[in-house]
C-alpha cells in the first residue's frame, strides 16, 4: 500500500472526512470534461488557493461544492493550510513547492477516481 493509498484510508475513518462524495451531477461534469481537464483544474485551484504562503481567507477559501476538485479537497483534506498540516504534515506559513503541489493534485485524483469509478 502506498502512502497515497495510506492516507485515502485513515481519512475514510473520518466522520466528516468520509461524508463527502461526488454526486451524480459531478460524475456527469467529470464525464462531459474527461479526467485531464479535471486534473488540470485541481492544480489550478491548488496553486492559485492553497499553495501561498497565506492564502486568503484560509480555512474558508474552499467552497464545498460546485465542483469535483472542491468535495475531493475536503474528503482529502486538502481544503485549507490547517487541514493540509493536520493529516499530511505539510508545513504551514510557506509556499508550497512543486513536489507539495503534485503530491496534493495526485491524492485529490486518486479520491476522484476512484469516486468516477464506484458510479459506473
Amino acid at each position: 500500500m502506498n502512502n497515497i493509498d495510506n492516507i485515502l484510508l485513515k481519512l475514510s475513518k473520518s466522520k466528516f472526512r468520509s461524508s463527502f462524495k461526488l454526486k451524480d451531477k459531478d460524475i456527469e461534469y467529470i464525464k462531459d470534461k474527461g479526467l485531464n481537464v479535471i486534473e488540470k483544474h485541481a492544480y489550478d485551484f491548488i496553486k492559485s488557493r492553497i499553495a501561498p504562503e497565506n492564502p486568503p481567507n484560509d480555512g474558508k477559501q474552499t467552497p464545498t461544492k460546485g465542483h469535483p476538485v472542491f468535495i475531493s479537497q475536503h474528503a482529502c483534506a486538502c481544503c485549507c493550510r490547517e487541514c493540509l498540516y493536520k493529516w499530511h504534515h505539510i508545513p504551514k506559513n510557506k509556499e508550497l513547492n512543486s513536489k507539495e503541489i503534485d503530491y496534493i493534485v495526485r491524492v485529490l485524483m486518486t479520491w476522484i477516481k476512484k469516486e468516477y469509478n464506484n458510479h459506473l
